[in-house]
Protein backbone atom coordinates (compact mmCIF):
# COMPACT_ATOMS: atom_id res chain seq x y z
CA UNK A 1 0.00 0.00 0.00
CA UNK A 2 3.02 2.26 0.21
CA UNK A 3 4.66 3.99 -2.73
CA UNK A 4 3.33 6.04 -5.60
CA UNK A 5 -0.31 7.04 -5.61
CA UNK A 6 -2.72 8.63 -8.05
CA UNK A 7 -1.37 11.72 -9.78
CA UNK A 8 2.29 10.76 -9.30
CA UNK A 9 2.68 8.66 -12.44
CA UNK A 10 0.62 8.22 -15.58
CA UNK A 11 -0.27 4.96 -17.32
CA UNK A 12 -2.61 4.71 -20.39
CA UNK A 13 -6.13 3.74 -19.39
CA UNK A 14 -8.44 0.88 -20.26
CA UNK A 15 -10.68 -1.03 -17.83
CA UNK A 16 -13.52 -3.57 -17.68
CA UNK A 17 -16.66 -3.35 -15.57
CA UNK A 18 -19.51 -5.81 -15.07
CA UNK A 19 -22.57 -6.32 -12.87
CA UNK A 20 -25.21 -8.95 -12.21
CA UNK A 21 -28.36 -8.37 -10.18
CA UNK A 22 -31.47 -10.36 -9.27
CA UNK A 23 -34.35 -7.90 -8.89
CA UNK A 24 -36.35 -10.42 -6.84
CA UNK A 25 -33.70 -10.28 -4.11
CA UNK A 26 -32.70 -13.92 -4.47
CA UNK A 27 -29.00 -14.41 -3.84
CA UNK A 28 -26.43 -16.05 -6.13
CA UNK A 29 -22.83 -16.99 -5.56
CA UNK A 30 -19.90 -15.23 -7.22
CA UNK A 31 -19.30 -17.79 -9.97
CA UNK A 32 -21.08 -15.90 -12.77
CA UNK A 33 -19.61 -12.46 -12.02
CA UNK A 34 -16.18 -14.09 -11.95
CA UNK A 35 -16.74 -15.62 -15.40
CA UNK A 36 -18.05 -12.34 -16.77
CA UNK A 37 -15.12 -10.19 -15.68
CA UNK A 38 -12.53 -12.89 -16.49
CA UNK A 39 -13.65 -12.87 -20.15
CA UNK A 40 -12.45 -9.25 -20.37
CA UNK A 41 -8.96 -10.15 -19.12
CA UNK A 42 -7.23 -8.13 -21.84
CA UNK A 43 -8.80 -4.90 -20.60
CA UNK A 44 -6.77 -5.25 -17.39
CA UNK A 45 -3.04 -5.38 -16.72
CA UNK A 46 -2.94 -7.11 -13.35
CA UNK A 47 -2.61 -3.91 -11.31
CA UNK A 48 -6.12 -3.95 -9.89
CA UNK A 49 -9.28 -6.01 -9.67
CA UNK A 50 -12.21 -6.33 -7.35
CA UNK A 51 -15.84 -7.07 -6.55
CA UNK A 52 -18.67 -5.57 -4.52
CA UNK A 53 -21.45 -7.81 -3.23
CA UNK A 54 -24.82 -6.90 -1.69
CA UNK A 55 -26.79 -9.13 0.67
CA UNK A 56 -23.81 -11.23 1.79
CA UNK A 57 -24.20 -10.73 5.56
CA UNK A 58 -27.92 -11.25 6.31
CA UNK A 59 -27.21 -12.32 9.89
CA UNK A 60 -25.60 -8.93 10.53
CA UNK A 61 -27.81 -6.85 8.24
CA UNK A 62 -28.28 -4.04 10.79
CA UNK A 63 -24.56 -3.61 11.46
CA UNK A 64 -21.88 -1.84 9.46
CA UNK A 65 -19.47 -4.34 7.93
CA UNK A 66 -16.01 -2.78 7.85
CA UNK A 67 -13.50 -4.51 5.56
CA UNK A 68 -10.11 -3.14 6.60
CA UNK A 69 -6.64 -3.73 5.10
CA UNK A 70 -3.57 -3.50 7.34
CA UNK A 71 0.09 -3.11 6.47
CA UNK A 72 1.33 -3.82 9.98
CA UNK A 73 0.35 -5.11 13.40
CA UNK A 74 0.69 -1.59 14.75
CA UNK A 75 -1.87 -0.31 12.24
CA UNK A 76 -4.30 -3.05 13.24
CA UNK A 77 -3.81 -2.42 16.97
CA UNK A 78 -4.33 1.31 16.55
CA UNK A 79 -7.41 0.85 14.36
CA UNK A 80 -9.04 -1.68 16.67
CA UNK A 81 -8.47 0.60 19.65
CA UNK A 82 -10.11 3.41 17.68
CA UNK A 83 -13.08 1.22 16.71
CA UNK A 84 -13.52 0.09 20.33
CA UNK A 85 -13.77 3.72 21.37
CA UNK A 86 -16.35 4.87 18.84
CA UNK A 87 -18.25 1.68 17.92
CA UNK A 88 -19.70 -1.42 19.55
CA UNK A 89 -18.40 -4.57 17.89
CA UNK A 90 -20.52 -7.68 17.47
CA UNK A 91 -17.86 -9.73 15.69
CA UNK A 92 -14.41 -9.35 14.19
CA UNK A 93 -12.39 -11.83 12.16
CA UNK A 94 -9.77 -12.13 9.47
CA UNK A 95 -11.43 -12.39 6.03
CA UNK A 96 -10.89 -15.90 4.63
CA UNK A 97 -8.50 -15.94 1.66
CA UNK A 98 -6.88 -18.54 -0.56
CA UNK A 99 -3.22 -18.64 -1.54
CA UNK A 100 -2.94 -17.64 -5.21
CA UNK A 101 0.43 -17.67 -6.95
CA UNK A 102 -0.29 -14.46 -8.87
CA UNK A 103 -1.21 -12.47 -5.74
CA UNK A 104 1.90 -11.02 -4.17
CA UNK A 105 2.33 -9.47 -0.70
CA UNK A 106 -1.34 -8.97 0.23
CA UNK A 107 -2.11 -6.89 3.32
CA UNK A 108 -3.69 -8.41 6.42
CA UNK A 109 -7.45 -8.10 5.76
CA UNK A 110 -10.07 -8.14 8.53
CA UNK A 111 -13.78 -7.51 8.85
CA UNK A 112 -15.69 -5.97 11.74
CA UNK A 113 -19.46 -5.94 12.29
CA UNK A 114 -20.11 -2.80 14.30
CA UNK A 115 -22.71 -0.26 15.37
CA UNK A 116 -21.98 3.34 16.42
CA UNK A 117 -21.50 3.73 20.18
CA UNK A 118 -24.92 5.09 21.32
CA UNK A 119 -23.62 7.78 23.68
CA UNK A 120 -20.88 8.98 21.33
CA UNK A 121 -23.34 9.04 18.45
CA UNK A 122 -25.82 11.11 20.49
CA UNK A 123 -23.12 13.53 21.61
CA UNK A 124 -21.80 13.96 18.06
CA UNK A 125 -24.99 15.60 16.80
CA UNK A 126 -24.69 13.55 13.61
CA UNK A 127 -26.93 10.91 12.13
CA UNK A 128 -25.66 7.34 12.01
CA UNK A 129 -24.43 7.43 8.41
CA UNK A 130 -22.60 10.75 8.80
CA UNK A 131 -21.02 9.57 12.06
CA UNK A 132 -19.77 6.39 10.40
CA UNK A 133 -18.44 8.25 7.38
CA UNK A 134 -16.43 10.66 9.51
CA UNK A 135 -14.74 7.78 11.32
CA UNK A 136 -13.96 6.00 8.06
CA UNK A 137 -12.23 9.18 6.90
CA UNK A 138 -10.26 9.30 10.15
CA UNK A 139 -8.98 5.74 9.76
CA UNK A 140 -8.01 6.26 6.11
CA UNK A 141 -6.40 9.63 6.65
CA UNK A 142 -4.92 9.48 10.16
CA UNK A 143 -3.93 5.87 10.86
CA UNK A 144 -0.85 5.01 8.85
CA UNK A 145 -1.03 1.57 7.25
CA UNK A 146 -4.81 1.07 7.60
CA UNK A 147 -7.42 1.38 4.86
CA UNK A 148 -11.19 0.81 5.00
CA UNK A 149 -12.05 -1.04 1.79
CA UNK A 150 -15.80 -0.97 2.51
CA UNK A 151 -18.09 0.22 5.29
CA UNK A 152 -21.70 -0.52 4.32
CA UNK A 153 -24.43 -2.68 5.81
CA UNK A 154 -24.95 -6.20 4.48
CA UNK A 155 -22.39 -5.63 1.73
CA UNK A 156 -18.67 -5.72 1.19
CA UNK A 157 -15.85 -4.99 -1.25
CA UNK A 158 -13.17 -7.53 -2.11
CA UNK A 159 -10.33 -5.95 -4.05
CA UNK A 160 -6.58 -5.79 -4.53
CA UNK A 161 -3.62 -5.80 -6.89
CA UNK A 162 -4.03 -8.53 -9.50
CA UNK A 163 -6.25 -9.59 -12.36
CA UNK A 164 -9.89 -9.76 -11.23
CA UNK A 165 -10.13 -13.53 -11.69
CA UNK A 166 -7.12 -13.96 -9.38
CA UNK A 167 -8.57 -11.51 -6.85
CA UNK A 168 -11.85 -13.44 -6.93
CA UNK A 169 -10.04 -16.70 -6.25
CA UNK A 170 -7.98 -15.06 -3.51
CA UNK A 171 -11.11 -13.87 -1.67
CA UNK A 172 -13.08 -17.06 -2.46
CA UNK A 173 -16.03 -15.08 -3.74
CA UNK A 174 -17.79 -18.27 -4.84
CA UNK A 175 -18.41 -18.81 -1.11
CA UNK A 176 -20.59 -15.66 -0.86
CA UNK A 177 -24.21 -15.28 -1.93
CA UNK A 178 -25.43 -11.86 -3.06
CA UNK A 179 -28.43 -10.38 -4.85
CA UNK A 180 -26.14 -7.92 -6.65
CA UNK A 181 -22.53 -8.20 -7.79
CA UNK A 182 -20.28 -5.66 -9.46
CA UNK A 183 -16.77 -6.30 -10.75
CA UNK A 184 -13.81 -4.37 -12.11
CA UNK A 185 -10.65 -5.19 -14.00
CA UNK A 186 -8.24 -2.30 -13.78
CA UNK A 187 -5.71 -0.77 -16.10
CA UNK A 188 -4.73 2.13 -13.80
CA UNK A 189 -4.90 5.57 -15.31
CA UNK A 190 -2.76 7.61 -12.92
CA UNK A 191 -1.10 5.12 -10.60
CA UNK A 192 1.01 1.97 -10.67
CA UNK A 193 -1.73 0.29 -8.62
CA UNK A 194 -2.10 -0.54 -4.93
CA UNK A 195 -4.54 -2.54 -2.84
CA UNK A 196 -6.61 0.39 -1.60
CA UNK A 197 -6.73 2.03 -5.03
CA UNK A 198 -8.34 -0.95 -6.73
CA UNK A 199 -12.06 -0.77 -7.58
CA UNK A 200 -14.77 -0.91 -6.39
CA UNK A 201 -14.37 2.29 -4.43
CA UNK A 202 -16.89 2.50 -1.63
CA UNK A 203 -18.39 4.73 1.02
CA UNK A 204 -21.12 3.45 3.35
CA UNK A 205 -23.47 1.43 1.10
CA UNK A 206 -22.27 3.01 -2.15
CA UNK A 207 -19.84 1.18 -4.40
CA UNK A 208 -18.50 2.42 -7.73
CA UNK A 209 -16.72 0.64 -10.56
CA UNK A 210 -15.44 2.94 -13.26
CA UNK A 211 -13.96 2.73 -16.74
CA UNK A 212 -12.45 5.92 -18.12
CA UNK A 213 -10.93 9.13 -16.90
CA UNK A 214 -12.46 12.23 -15.29
CA UNK A 215 -11.06 15.42 -16.80
CA UNK A 216 -13.08 17.50 -14.32
CA UNK A 217 -11.35 15.85 -11.36
CA UNK A 218 -9.91 19.03 -9.81
CA UNK A 219 -13.19 20.96 -9.99
CA UNK A 220 -15.13 17.99 -8.61
CA UNK A 221 -12.58 17.39 -5.85
CA UNK A 222 -12.61 21.03 -4.70
CA UNK A 223 -16.40 20.94 -4.66
CA UNK A 224 -16.82 17.84 -2.47
CA UNK A 225 -14.02 18.97 -0.15
CA UNK A 226 -16.14 22.03 0.68
CA UNK A 227 -18.61 19.59 2.27
CA UNK A 228 -16.02 17.79 4.38
CA UNK A 229 -15.11 14.90 2.08
CA UNK A 230 -11.45 13.96 2.36
CA UNK A 231 -10.03 13.05 -1.06
CA UNK A 232 -7.03 11.33 0.48
CA UNK A 233 -6.56 8.87 -2.40
CA UNK A 234 -6.76 11.45 -5.22
CA UNK A 235 -8.64 9.05 -7.51
CA UNK A 236 -11.33 9.73 -10.09
CA UNK A 237 -13.52 6.98 -8.64
CA UNK A 238 -13.21 8.35 -5.12
CA UNK A 239 -14.59 11.71 -6.26
CA UNK A 240 -17.47 10.08 -8.17
CA UNK A 241 -18.43 8.15 -5.03
CA UNK A 242 -18.35 11.28 -2.86
CA UNK A 243 -20.35 13.29 -5.39
CA UNK A 244 -23.05 10.65 -5.44
CA UNK A 245 -23.14 10.47 -1.64
CA UNK A 246 -23.39 14.25 -1.41
CA UNK A 247 -26.22 14.54 -3.94
CA UNK A 248 -28.26 11.47 -3.00
CA UNK A 249 -27.74 11.02 0.74
CA UNK A 250 -26.99 14.55 1.97
CA UNK A 251 -28.99 16.67 -0.50
CA UNK A 252 -31.84 14.18 -0.80
CA UNK A 253 -32.03 13.80 -4.57
CA UNK A 254 -33.18 10.53 -6.08
CA UNK A 255 -30.39 8.46 -7.52
CA UNK A 256 -31.67 9.20 -11.01
CA UNK A 257 -31.54 12.95 -10.40
CA UNK A 258 -28.09 12.73 -8.83
CA UNK A 259 -26.85 10.94 -11.95
CA UNK A 260 -28.52 13.52 -14.16
CA UNK A 261 -26.70 16.33 -12.34
CA UNK A 262 -23.38 14.54 -12.82
CA UNK A 263 -24.02 14.02 -16.54
CA UNK A 264 -26.17 17.09 -17.22
CA UNK A 265 -27.42 17.93 -20.72
CA UNK A 266 -25.29 20.30 -22.77
CA UNK A 267 -26.33 23.96 -23.03
CA UNK A 268 -27.25 23.35 -26.69
CA UNK A 269 -29.65 20.58 -25.65
CA UNK A 270 -31.12 22.75 -22.90
CA UNK A 271 -31.71 25.58 -25.39
CA UNK A 272 -33.91 23.22 -27.43
CA UNK A 273 -36.08 22.16 -24.47
CA UNK A 274 -39.55 23.56 -23.63
CA UNK A 275 -39.25 26.68 -21.41
CA UNK A 276 -40.24 25.04 -18.10
CA UNK A 277 -37.89 22.12 -18.58
CA UNK A 278 -35.10 24.40 -19.80
CA UNK A 279 -35.48 26.58 -16.69
CA UNK A 280 -35.24 23.53 -14.44
CA UNK A 281 -32.20 22.09 -16.23
CA UNK A 282 -30.54 25.51 -16.19
CA UNK A 283 -31.09 25.75 -12.45
CA UNK A 284 -29.49 22.34 -11.91
CA UNK A 285 -26.47 23.19 -14.04
CA UNK A 286 -26.10 26.58 -12.38
CA UNK A 287 -26.33 25.43 -8.78
CA UNK A 288 -24.42 22.19 -9.30
CA UNK A 289 -21.97 23.28 -11.97
CA UNK A 290 -19.02 21.88 -10.02
CA UNK A 291 -20.74 18.49 -9.74
CA UNK A 292 -20.76 18.04 -13.52
CA UNK A 293 -18.46 15.15 -14.44
CA UNK A 294 -16.59 15.53 -17.72
CA UNK A 295 -14.40 13.12 -19.61
CA UNK A 296 -14.83 9.63 -21.07
CA UNK A 297 -16.44 7.34 -18.50
CA UNK A 298 -18.82 4.51 -17.82
CA UNK A 299 -19.70 3.72 -14.22
CA UNK A 300 -21.87 1.27 -12.29
CA UNK A 301 -23.00 2.39 -8.84
CA UNK A 302 -24.26 -0.14 -6.32
CA UNK A 303 -26.44 0.64 -3.32
CA UNK A 304 -28.95 -1.02 -1.02
CA UNK A 305 -31.61 -0.10 -3.60
CA UNK A 306 -29.97 -1.78 -6.58
CA UNK A 307 -27.68 -0.69 -9.42
CA UNK A 308 -27.34 2.45 -11.50
CA UNK A 309 -25.23 2.67 -14.66
CA UNK A 310 -24.16 5.91 -16.32
CA UNK A 311 -22.17 6.85 -19.41
CA UNK A 312 -20.71 10.23 -20.28
CA UNK A 313 -22.91 12.31 -22.59
CA UNK A 314 -20.86 11.45 -25.69
CA UNK A 315 -20.71 7.75 -24.79
CA UNK A 316 -16.95 7.44 -25.13
CA UNK A 317 -16.84 4.20 -23.11
CA UNK A 318 -18.88 1.11 -23.99
CA UNK A 319 -21.44 -0.34 -21.58
CA UNK A 320 -24.00 -3.01 -22.47
CA UNK A 321 -27.11 -4.23 -20.63
CA UNK A 322 -29.39 -7.27 -20.94
CA UNK A 323 -32.09 -9.11 -19.01
CA UNK A 324 -33.44 -12.60 -18.44
CA UNK A 325 -36.40 -12.95 -16.11
CA UNK A 326 -35.54 -11.15 -12.85
CA UNK A 327 -31.84 -11.09 -13.77
CA UNK A 328 -30.12 -7.97 -15.12
CA UNK A 329 -26.63 -8.04 -16.63
CA UNK A 330 -24.22 -5.22 -17.46
CA UNK A 331 -20.71 -5.31 -18.89
CA UNK A 332 -18.24 -3.38 -20.99
CA UNK A 333 -18.57 -6.07 -23.68
CA UNK A 334 -21.63 -8.01 -24.84
CA UNK A 335 -19.64 -11.25 -24.81
CA UNK A 336 -19.14 -10.86 -21.05
CA UNK A 337 -22.93 -11.03 -20.66
CA UNK A 338 -23.47 -13.89 -23.08
CA UNK A 339 -20.87 -16.11 -21.40
CA UNK A 340 -23.08 -16.32 -18.29
CA UNK A 341 -26.47 -15.90 -20.00
CA UNK A 342 -26.35 -17.10 -23.63
CA UNK A 343 -30.08 -16.50 -24.14
CA UNK A 344 -30.13 -13.00 -22.65
CA UNK A 345 -32.96 -10.75 -23.84
CA UNK A 346 -33.31 -7.06 -24.60
CA UNK A 347 -29.58 -6.68 -25.19
CA UNK A 348 -28.73 -3.03 -25.77
CA UNK A 349 -26.16 -0.34 -25.34
CA UNK A 350 -26.75 2.08 -22.46
CA UNK A 351 -27.37 5.60 -23.77
CA UNK A 352 -24.92 8.43 -23.14
CA UNK A 353 -25.87 10.70 -20.24
CA UNK A 354 -29.02 8.70 -19.40
CA UNK A 355 -29.00 6.85 -16.05
CA UNK A 356 -29.92 3.18 -16.36
CA UNK A 357 -31.55 2.22 -13.05
CA UNK A 358 -32.27 -1.28 -11.76
CA UNK A 359 -34.06 -1.51 -8.41
CA UNK A 360 -34.98 -4.42 -6.20
CA UNK A 361 -38.65 -5.29 -6.72
CA UNK A 362 -39.29 -4.58 -3.04
CA UNK A 363 -37.70 -1.12 -3.34
CA UNK A 364 -39.64 -0.28 -6.50
CA UNK A 365 -42.92 -1.36 -4.88
CA UNK A 366 -42.24 0.68 -1.74
CA UNK A 367 -41.42 3.78 -3.78
CA UNK A 368 -44.57 3.35 -5.84
CA UNK A 369 -46.66 3.21 -2.65
CA UNK A 370 -44.89 6.26 -1.23
CA UNK A 371 -45.44 8.19 -4.44
CA UNK A 372 -49.14 7.31 -4.49
CA UNK A 373 -49.55 8.39 -0.86
CA UNK A 374 -47.55 11.61 -0.97
CA UNK A 375 -48.12 12.76 -4.56
CA UNK A 376 -45.66 15.71 -4.64
CA UNK A 377 -42.47 14.78 -6.47
CA UNK A 378 -39.34 14.75 -4.33
CA UNK A 379 -37.43 17.23 -6.44
CA UNK A 380 -40.36 19.43 -7.55
CA UNK A 381 -39.82 22.26 -5.00
CA UNK A 382 -36.33 22.72 -6.39
CA UNK A 383 -37.87 24.40 -9.45
CA UNK A 384 -39.07 27.29 -7.32
CA UNK A 385 -36.24 27.58 -4.82
CA UNK A 386 -33.34 28.24 -7.20
CA UNK A 387 -32.80 31.49 -9.04
CA UNK A 388 -32.23 30.95 -12.76
CA UNK A 389 -29.38 33.00 -14.19
CA UNK A 390 -30.83 35.40 -16.79
CA UNK A 391 -27.77 35.21 -19.04
CA UNK A 392 -27.79 31.48 -19.64
CA UNK A 393 -27.40 31.72 -23.41
CA UNK A 394 -24.28 33.82 -23.10
CA UNK A 395 -22.37 31.08 -21.30
CA UNK A 396 -19.78 29.06 -23.14
CA UNK A 397 -21.33 25.83 -24.34
CA UNK A 398 -19.67 22.91 -22.54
Amino acid sequence: MKGLREGQVRIPSGCAIAAIMDRSGNRHDGSDILKSIALMHDRSNGLGGGFAAYGIYPEYRELYAFHIMYESREARAQTEAYLDRYFMSEKQERIPTEAVAAIKNPPDIWRYFVAPHPMRLANSGLDEAEYTMQHVFHINGKIDGAFVASSGKNMGAFKGVGYPEDIGEFYRIQDYDAWAWTAHGRFPTNTPGWWGGAHPFTLLNWSVVHNGEISSYDANRRYVEQFGYDCELQTDTEVITYLFDLLARRHGFSQEMAARIMAAPSWEDIDRMPPDQAAFETALRTVYSSALVNGPFSIIIGSDEGLLALNDRLKLRALMAAEKGPMVYMASEQAAIEIVCPDAENVRSIEGGQPFVVQLDSVAAAKARESAENCPAREKPFRHEVEVHPRRKERSHA
